[in-house]
């Protein structure tokens, strides 16, 4: 087993995160034993931030009791990994506009106490404010199927992020235009993220997601 960042290995060619709730699927992964402690497989592709790292994401800035605040956390699939690595002393505040979905999601917090969940508009960080109020936020992490990506991440960057914190956006290239090709909606994107930020790093996610990118910045 391979440390490839704090509380992320590889196995066998499989990333993997120390399971939080031992026994437990969140998303019916495979479980595996290493050294007495129970991993859970994290699939590529079925997390974005999983196939990042699959294709040489340089840094993952996770720590045990990072306070992360993930915008878009649909059902919980990164999430519940994430949970995994900032351990008990961390907490995910997981933001999602669907209240079906964020049913769904619920079921994964009940047994994990680190995740908040949250219903609320990303393009609204206010709406949201009471839920992080005395919360300093180390990640902002953003997987969002909307027109205004880059806009809707500055807006919580500005609003939750001190400078020199960092930040992870999946940029989905067909959600923002049909018309430009994705690798030029991809610069149009980061140009704009500059208001904010200091790019570190953007990292194309195919063959697991197709048209989609990750950027690493930290807050200016």
């Amino acid at each position: 087993m391979e440390k490839l960042f704090f509380g992320i290995f590889s196995r066998n060619g499989r990333l993997i995160t120390e399971n939080l709730t031992p026994g437990e699927r969140v998303y019916g992964e495979e479980l595996v034993s290493e050294e007495g402690r129970e991993y859970r497989v994290w699939n590529p592709r079925r997390s974005k931030l999983a196939a990042a790292i699959k294709n040489r994401l340089e840094k993952v800035p996770l720590q045990n009791g990072g306070k992360v605040l993930y915008l878009g956390s649909a059902e919980g699939t990164t999430v519940s990994h994430v949970s995994d690595i900032v351990g008990k002393e961390g907490v995910v505040f997981g933001v999602d506009i669907s209240e079906r979905v964020l049913r769904k999601f619920i079921e994964v917090c009940e047994s994990r106490p680190n995740i908040i969940p949250v219903l609320g508009d990303a393009n609204m960080p206010e709406s949201y404010a009471e839920y992080l109020e005395g919360t300093e936020i180390d990640l902002l992490y953003q997987d969002v199927a909307q027109k205004n990506q880059a806009e809707i991440f500055n807006k919580n960057a500005e609003m939750y992020l001190r400078k020199g914190k960092f930040g992870l956006i999946a940029i989905k290239a067909k959600s923002i235009s049909q018309k430009f090709s994705s690798e030029d909606v991809f610069e149009m994107e980061i140009n704009k993220l500059k208001e904010e930020f200091n790019i570190l790093q953007a990292v194309a996610l195919n063959p697991f997601e197709k048209d989609h990118c990750m950027v690493l910045c930290e807050k200016k």
